[in-house]
């Protein structure tokens, strides 16, 4: 089951349960700027790079919040194409260049989830 956060009228934010988990392990100054992010998207907000990216290998309207503090490289993947939701499926701490295979298949399948 996904968590909901809702922000009174504007579009509520679905985390997966596993994608929740990793995002409380990140920094409280990690967690505030994800925060932002999110209520900017909420807000109908575009957010660009270099902040959000298109993650079409993931899915058709899938992107990720690129987010960065001093103990290292994170990254959030959503989608916004639900008319009631933003959904949060998966997050990871960033030890390559490259976003690993096994990270975009743990998204796509999180997402798959998600939208059942």
């Amino acid at each position: 089951m996904s968590r909901i956060w809702d922000n009174g009228g504007v579009k509520a934010v679905r985390f997966h349960p596993l994608a929740l988990e990793v995002i409380r392990t990140y920094s409280e100054a990690t967690r505030r700027d994800l925060g932002k992010a999110l209520h900017d998207l909420q807000m109908g907000a575009t957010i660009g790079m270099p902040l959000s990216r298109p993650m079409p290998v993931v899915s058709d309207g899938a992107a990720e919040l690129r987010l960065r503090d001093k103990d290292g490289i994170y990254r959030v993947f959503y989608v916004l194409r639900h008319a009631g939701a933003i959904l949060v499926f998966h997050a990871f701490t960033k030890k390559t260049q490259a976003t690993p295979p096994r990270e975009l298949d743990l998204a796509r399948k999180r997402l798959k989830e998600m939208e059942k």
